[in-house]
């Protein structure tokens, strides 16, 4: 039976059942580099920067869907189509600074779990980041060894939990809503609140969830191909690109997926904040996750911070999971190696118990790293927008020009950020 012949109900489970790979990639709008970005904007300027993560959010909704639609139309993940336009030293020297990216990613997300652990269980930071490297090994062999549906289905499991964990608190002490409104003006308060803007910026259009979402996107359609050419008694070997139909399809569902997953992941992020805000500032030790969680215990009680602190468990595991697949898929496109996922797990877990071991405050290592990823930005947005604009690599699908003039607005704005962050930071 063809999908346009399908009664009405079968097509909308065909298209439930192509959802998945953006859920997947806005774990890492949610992971504990979040938290701490959130939390110290809300506590140290209340509403102020509310604004910040209502705009990146709808520029992470663009973005993504760029990421995925280059992956459904070409069949391709965006480090493979760039290898592909690179000599061998330009393929090196752009996996490096993506790599960087990766690694700074990591460490928010051990830190954050092994943070989580301690509050939630006094377990030490360095054993607490040895346990959550542990658990995403768990995770990605279950990537491994039960295919990318089960993955996501624990995924998004995983992201259900850290959104009851976030915005639990909002239930006991809802925000001030004029406050809220009047935080959605733009503004800033002198260099501080720019440097957190871009902090919350790098932690919610992330660099490694621009490379990862091309490929979830590619293997979701090649296994949709393949479910589809067993149904029909066709060689599984056929792939939709050849077919402007299915494309369509494929790329309907995918909009619906990121709009979807993005919206959650999005409401977490401003939860955490608005939570922050209405209940952190003017208490002392705010500027630490491990502060918060104290005072979230004292104005909120015991129950809500419990909840607290397994929203950012379950954030730290999922997220250094889906973190660990992304360096994977980007250094198997970027230089086609492909690590064993697992032994990448464990060589990017070091630095991060290194980390964990010193005397620097966890939450502002936290911080630093979403500020890197800011600045990694640029280097996988700009090329995804050229790409997905390049007729002879999408055809039809390419970008219409309003898309592409809003996308090139997208990566302005990132871009002048973080130069505004550059020269303030320089200049003291």
């Amino acid at each position: 039976m063809s999908t346009r012949t399908a009664p009405p109900g079968l097509r909308r489970l065909r298209a439930l059942a192509l959802l998945g790979p953006a859920f997947v990639a806005a774990i890492a709008y949610v992971d504990p580099g979040n938290v701490a970005a959130n939390l110290t904007a809300g506590a140290e300027f209340g509403y102020l920067l509310v604004w910040v993560l209502v705009m990146a959010n709808a520029m992470a909704v663009l973005v993504q869907y760029l990421s995925a639609k280059l992956g459904v139309v070409t069949g391709r993940s965006l480090p493979e189509v760039l290898a592909d336009r690179m000599p061998r030293r330009g393929r090196i020297a752009y996996w490096l600074q993506a790599e960087a990216v990766a690694m700074a990613t990591d460490l928010a997300e051990v830190i954050g779990g092994a943070i989580a652990l301690n509050l939630l269980f006094g377990v030490p930071l360095v054993a607490g980041g040895l346990i959550t490297g542990a658990v995403s090994m768990v995770v990605l062999a279950i990537q491994q060894r039960r295919g990318q549906r089960i993955f996501e289905t624990v995924v998004v499991t995983m992201l259900g939990v850290i959104a009851v964990g976030f915005c639990a608190g909002l239930l006991v002490a809802p925000p001030d809503a004029g406050a809220v409104l009047g935080g959605l003006v733009p503004r800033f308060d002198g260099a501080d609140s720019v440097l957190l803007a871009a902090s919350m910026l790098g932690a919610t259009v992330m660099p490694h969830a621009i490379y990862l979402h091309s490929s979830l996107a590619r293997d979701r359609v090649r296994h949709d191909a393949e479910r589809r050419a067993a149904v029909a008694g066709v060689p599984p070997s056929r792939t939709v690109q050849g077919d402007p139909t299915a494309v369509r399809r494929l790329l309907r569902a995918t909009r619906w997926d990121v709009v979807a997953a993005l919206l959650i992941a999005g409401g977490v992020n401003i939860a955490m904040l608005l939570l922050a805000a209405a209940n952190l500032p003017g208490r002392t030790g705010t500027d630490s996750i491990e502060g918060a969680y104290a005072a979230i215990s004292d104005s909120l009680g015991p129950v809500v911070a419990v909840l607290f602190g397994v929203g950012l468990l379950t954030s730290g595991l999922a997220s250094t999971a889906v973190g660990a697949y992304a360096g994977s898929e980007i250094m198997a496109g970027l230089l086609r190696v492909r690590v064993p996922l697992l032994t990448r797990r464990l060589v990017t877990l070091v630095p991060a118990l290194l980390l964990l071991a010193t005397d620097v405050s966890p939450t502002y290592l936290l911080v630093l790293s979403q500020v890197v990823l800011s600045f990694g930005i640029p280097f996988a947005m700009i090329p995804l927008v050229r790409v997905t604009r390049d007729a002879g690599l999408l055809g039809e699908f390419r970008n219409a020009r309003a898309t592409q003039a809003v996308a090139w607005l997208v990566a302005a704005v990132i871009v002048g950020l973080n130069v505004t962050l550059l020269w303030l930071t320089v200049t003291g």
